[in-house]
């Protein structure tokens, strides 16, 4: 079953069209990586998968249901890449806050903080106000806040952006694992191919609002002759710009 799916999708804003007819599926339990230079249409596709914005035609499915069903809203969560974080609440009280949520007050909640406060990895930092937390503990809380209640879809934007090496590898790992562990489905987007590499076991290479290629990873190298993901990025999508 494909946990997404997604047909021609098009999506135009006044006179400037973002996406111009996108195709592409993930099955459920993949770790999918939807890749492309700055101005690709990421993160509008990732609006329209999470409900955000409408699309202005095509086929959209989230698990079998329209984006922004009802139904969706506990089992699907959205991590954008310039999520913010509430500057008066410590980390613990934010992930407490999503935990009842979600939950209310039971031990599901309470299970959920407690994996939380695990992913974020912030030591006694996280009983302290998220004011004074460096971009990569404001993103390391923002992604534990996206997996701590176990979704059956996480779309993520970014999520390693801000982070230094060390804790930008225990989040890929962390990724891996998770999906692994709980059969959820991970759709994400990176600037770093090498890391999409790591992560993801497929990928859907986008630019100019067109899907250029889709297919298992190592089965797109060994086609393109390409020694790595960044390499066939570069074969297929190169534009001589920074992405």
């Amino acid at each position: 079953m494909y946990a997404v799916q997604v047909e021609n999708l098009t999506k135009v804003f006044g006179n400037f069209q973002a996406l111009r007819g996108v195709s592409f599926a993930v099955e459920e339990g993949e770790v999918f990586g939807l890749i492309g230079p700055n101005g690709a249409g990421k993160t509008t596709t990732f609006r329209i998968l999470a409900g955000l914005l409408p699309p202005t035609s095509g086929k959209v499915l989230v698990l079998g249901k329209a984006p922004g069903s009802p139904e969706l809203k506990r089992v699907v969560t959205y991590l954008p890449e310039d999520a913010g974080t509430y500057r008066n609440l410590t980390g613990y009280e934010f992930l407490r806050m999503v935990s009842e949520l979600y939950f209310g007050r039971s031990r599901e909640a309470e299970e959920a903080l407690e994996l939380g406060v695990k992913i974020a990895s912030l030591g006694e930092k996280i009983h302290e106000k998220m004011k004074g937390y460096s971009k990569g503990m404001k993103r390391r809380i923002q992604v534990a806040r996206a997996l701590m209640v176990k979704p059956r879809l996480a779309i993520l934007d970014e999520p390693t952006v801000g982070l230094d090496v060390v804790h930008a590898k225990e989040i890929r790992t962390l990724i891996k694992e998770f999906a692994r562990e709980h059969g959820s489905t991970i759709l994400l987007s990176s600037h770093n191919m090498l890391e999409v590499e790591d992560v993801c076991g497929e990928v859907a290479i986008i630019d100019r609002g067109v899907v250029l290629l889709q297919g298992k990873v190592r089965d797109l190298l060994s086609e393109h002759g390409a020694r790595n993901l960044e390499e066939l990025f570069f074969m297929v999508a190169g534009r001589g710009e920074a992405m």
